[in-house]
């Protein structure tokens, strides 16, 4: 059957991650490989309680067919969070509920890409994004990340020498290099994308995960045409739920809303019914900063044991937010082979390679400490350490 797959598959590249947690299988092994939430922050009670009143009330419009664009309550909690938090005025007709940000990636590239259209993308990027436009077969066009966000001298050589669709980013907390672009680079990059009339989308499923400093505007606060932005739930009440959003303009929500019904017709009317009523049950503020403490302990103390214990030559990203650790051996070095290393010792990560789509990136990998106790950061830096020492001991 195989022989019979559309020519779009060939374009895919395989998921390195699959590997990743099948290597990380072992009861004993030390995971900093998933990007994932920590399941005991999970509000599992507040959102039992939730279902019950949702049953209990017998509302029926959320055990039938919906709107396409999503519950219309839900979409107005969103408008109404962008205007208190960044006092932007968001209608609830510019929010399109998704089945979790992945699924607005797909749409988004379903909308926007022909094959062969180019788009530019940070180097490293996000892998899920790199593998839901891949199905689309562009041509990416791969931009630098500096310690305060894109290349911009850079961005606007690749808007110079290619007719680039459309600049997709992680503006806050980046996956995978933790980085933060800077409010002077957000502007900075809005007056790029004004000029060569490129379309941004900005994917924010971490904004609200920030462990130092002050939060910072998403693009559309610079500019309202030609912007998606993406949300999610995931991050701050649980990735079971399957819900986020994109936001954006009439124009664009036209053809996201014909993509989404030749996909599912609309998201889970039911999980939209029982997470509104949890966000209006609960003080989701204070659950986010439960998080947040949690979070930043864990990221300092991963941090302290890189600084005390990892050998000169291996660089590392202090995120401000976020759930990840971005790692740079020396060039000569492979984090692949540090991977296998590591494996050996019982700790795992994610090697960087599968975050660039130029090939480049072999001396970097990822490390997530959302999901580690503080035993097991230790332990696991520790391992780690041990494997890099021994690889850095051997011979090119």
């Amino acid at each position: 059957m195989s022989k019979l797959f559309a020519s779009r598959m060939n374009n895919v590249p395989n998921s390195f991650l699959r590997e990743i947690f099948r290597s990380a299988s072992s009861p004993r092994m030390i995971s900093f490989a998933g990007g994932v939430p920590n399941p005991k922050f999970f509000p599992v009670q507040e959102l039992a309680e939730a279902t019950a009143r949702v049953v209990q009330r017998g509302e029926r419009r959320i055990f039938q067919y919906g709107f396409t664009e999503g519950f219309l309550p839900l979409r107005e909690w969103i408008a109404e969070r962008y205007r208190q938090k960044y006092g932007l005025t968001v209608e609830p007709g510019e929010i399109l509920i998704t089945n979790g940000s992945q699924q607005g990636l797909d749409l988004l590239g379903k909308v926007f890409l022909d094959p062969g259209d180019q788009m530019a993308i940070e180097s490293p990027g996000y892998l899920g994004a790199i593998l839901s436009f891949s199905m689309y077969q562009p041509r990416f066009q791969p931009v630098p990340l500096l310690e305060d966000g894109i290349d911009t001298a850079a961005l606007e050589k690749t808007f110079q020498a290619n007719r680039i669709k459309f600049f997709y980013a992680v503006t806050n907390f980046q996956n995978p290099s933790g980085l933060t672009y800077s409010e002077q680079k957000r502007a900075a990059v809005a007056q790029l994308l004004q000029k060569y009339q490129v379309a941004f989308i900005e994917d924010d499923p971490y904004g609200e995960l920030r462990y130092a400093g002050q939060p910072l505007p998403p693009m559309r606060h610079y500019l309202v045409e030609n912007v998606c932005l993406l949300g999610s739930f995931s991050k701050i009440v649980s990735p079971g739920v399957r819900l986020g959003w994109i936001c954006t303009t009439q124009e664009v929500m036209k053809g996201l809303i014909l993509a989404k019904q030749s996909a599912d017709l609309q998201s889970n009317p039911f999980a939209q019914g029982v997470l509104h009523q949890y966000l209006l049950d609960n003080d989701i503020e204070a659950h986010i900063a439960k998080i947040n403490v949690a979070y930043r302990e864990q990221r300092d103390l991963m941090l302290a044991m890189a600084e005390e214990l990892f050998p000169e030559e291996i660089t590392y990203t202090k995120p401000e937010g976020g759930m990840f650790v971005w790692c740079t051996l020396p060039e000569h070095k492979s984090a692949m082979d540090l991977f296998h290393r590591a494996i050996e010792e019982e700790v795992a990560f994610v090697p960087g390679r599968a975050f660039y789509v130029d090939g480049t990136g072999e001396n970097t990998f990822r490390l997530s400490f959302s999901t580690n106790d503080e035993a097991e950061i230790e332990e696991g830096m520790k391992r780690l350490t041990r494997a890099a020492k021994r690889l850095l001991a051997e011979k090119s």
